[in-house]
């Protein structure tokens, strides 16, 4: 795990050491265990990077890192499989100088090229210098985990960076993107579900999940490409619910097993839930030995209708766990909101952000530099409230009586609820029924009128701006369409958030449920695997 920033520009003197430097200390709390630069001979390209070891704590892991005197790269990130990935390089005549997954990474890339990209299980943002093509190939992991900034000028210059910062320590001024502004305060949109580009700056772009660009370093010409998704529509309708447990379980474990590999202290963040909580047990029976305490790290909140802890003393029971807490009140959210809000960059929607935050500053301070963590698998097995409406929409005009079976299961589980009641009918139960186009006209007359009657908003900001709303995703007509919204667009900003909040305090957090072959094949599945009897993540349960 690090940071990363780069430059490239048809004017030599742009690209220097200090100003590389300037970069990377502006980051350096995403690498605080060692910094470099490095620029082509041909000075019109610059790396820096910030070193967080994970794996091969010694020199030969330091970054830039450079591969048969052609290759030079800055890596942040991790490649579970790397293991796998050297065995098959070794046998292809490849050889190594170090026990990183960064020089296997620039082996595959020898090897496959782009395709390299296919093989890779991880986590990462990658920039990859070719002496030989004068090309700088830049990528990002399939779901979004590792973050990639560019801002860039045609036929002029290119540059880039894990975290906005580093591109404003280069000098690059950063512009308000107002339209993003007014959809964030006006509807509490924090991206722009139909360019996931865009961001709160209107001349910094963020490259998106699952995409990769070449740059030519003579001319700065570059082209952006998607290179993996899932196909949402595919279903192995004639599979078993055993057949698919089986499965879940074996690539789970394939997930968790590949996560642990590190050379420093590895734990977990636990919030009591049923994913965090089925990580943490997981890491259990793989140590089987018991050689190993797991560390853990939990925000509790006692007396709050929502707080889990009871869950999580369930697992200290039965497991041999080193737990740790942290109970953030309002003197501690007001110490800290500033650095938060420092290290996030671009605004959030929900306080539990600032939780998050003081989960990480725990582990820094236990000395535990590895967490896995439950996220993504409610975007993957339908964990949301939400998600039971267009469950019950998919199956009603399929089958009635399961329907009608699943409804009756759903209302009997719920009933009486204080964290899920069941929907009263009102006028937010109807509009909740609304389609996502009819909600979004709803929201922009909302407005209008709110800045008719209190005047929210400066009116010649909201006069300009007012006709700029953000669309919704595209409608969805079955579960697995709605996980699919949900994992490209929902899971974007949390993805953002975890990953500012770990590396604030120089920490890595690592998503077994993110395993894209996992993800591929929950996608297969019935929409019963994952809601049924008014239970969800029914196959994860």
């Amino acid at each position: 795990m690090c940071g990363i920033a780069g430059i490239i520009s048809v004017n030599k003197n742009e690209i220097t050491t200090a100003r590389l430097k300037a970069m990377t200390d502006a980051i350096a709390h995403r690498g605080p265990d060692g910094e470099g630069q490095w620029i082509s001979k041909d000075e019109r390209t610059g790396l820096g990077n910030r070193r967080l070891s994970i794996l091969d704590l010694s020199d030969a892991g330091k970054q830039p890192m450079h591969y048969r005197g052609r290759y030079s790269i800055s890596f942040n990130g991790a490649i579970y499989n790397y293991v796998e990935l050297k065995e098959m390089c070794i046998s292809k005549g490849y050889s190594f100088s170090s026990q990183t997954d960064t020089e296997v990474l620039m082996a595959m890339y020898d090897w496959k090229k782009e395709e390299c990209l296919h093989y890779l299980d991880g986590m990462f943002a990658f920039a990859l210098y070719d002496e030989q093509e004068k090309k700088l190939f830049i990528a990002r992991d399939r779901f979004g985990e590792k973050p990639l900034y560019y801002i860039s000028k045609p036929g002029e210059f290119f540059a880039f960076a894990s975290e906005m910062k580093a591109l404003c320590a280069a000098g690059f001024k950063k512009e308000i993107n107002k339209r993003m502004l007014y959809n964030y305060m006006a509807f509490n949109y924090t991206q722009n579900a139909a360019d996931l580009s865009e961001t709160f700056f209107q001349n910094i772009q963020s490259l998106p999940p699952a995409h990769c660009a070449t740059i030519d370093s003579e001319t700065l010409q570059f082209r952006i490409e998607k290179y993996w998704d899932i196909d949402y529509n595919k279903i192995d309708a004639g599979i078993t619910i055993e057949t698919a447990k089986e499965k879940f379980k074996e690539l789970f474990y394939t997930s968790v097993s590949r996560r642990l590999r590190s050379d420093v202290k590895v734990g977990s963040s636990l919030s009591g839930g049923l994913d965090s909580s089925i990580v943490v047990s997981v890491i259990d029976d793989l140590n089987n030995q018991k050689a190993i305490k797991q560390s853990t790290f939990s925000a509790v909140f006692p007396g709050f209708e929502k707080d889990e802890s009871r869950y999580i003393d369930m697992l200290l029971e039965k497991m041999n766990i080193d737990p740790h807490f942290t109970s953030p009140d309002a003197e501690t959210i007001s110490k800290d909101i500033d650095g938060c809000f420092y290290y996030q960059e671009e605004p959030f929607g929900s306080a539990s952000v600032l939780a998050q935050y003081e989960v990480m500053k725990l582990a820094r301070q236990k000395g535990v530099t590895v967490l896995l963590d439950g996220q993504g698998a409610d975007e993957l097995l339908a964990g949301y409230h939400s998600f039971y409406s267009i469950f019950f929409k998919e199956i009603k005009s399929a089958n009635r009586k399961l329907y009608r079976n699943e409804k009756e299961a759903y209302q009997k589980m719920f009933k009486g609820s204080a964290i899920n009641p069941l929907p009263e009918k009102n006028i937010r139960y109807y509009a909740g029924r609304l389609t996502w186009l009819e909600k979004d006209r709803m929201k922009k007359i909302y407005e209008r009128f709110n800045q008719m009657s209190n005047s929210y908003f400066n009116p010649d900001f909201y006069q300009a701006f007012r006709n700029e709303q953000f669309s919704s995703p595209p409608q969805a007509q079955t579960l697995n369409h709605a996980l699919y919204n949900s994992l490209r667009f929902g899971l974007n900003e949390f993805l953002r958030v975890a990953d500012r909040n770990s590396m604030a305090f120089g920490r890595e957090v690592r998503l077994p449920f993110l395993y894209h072959e996992l993800a591929a094949f929950l996608f297969t599945l019935p929409s019963s695997f994952k809601i049924q009897s008014g239970w969800t993540k029914y196959i994860e349960r």
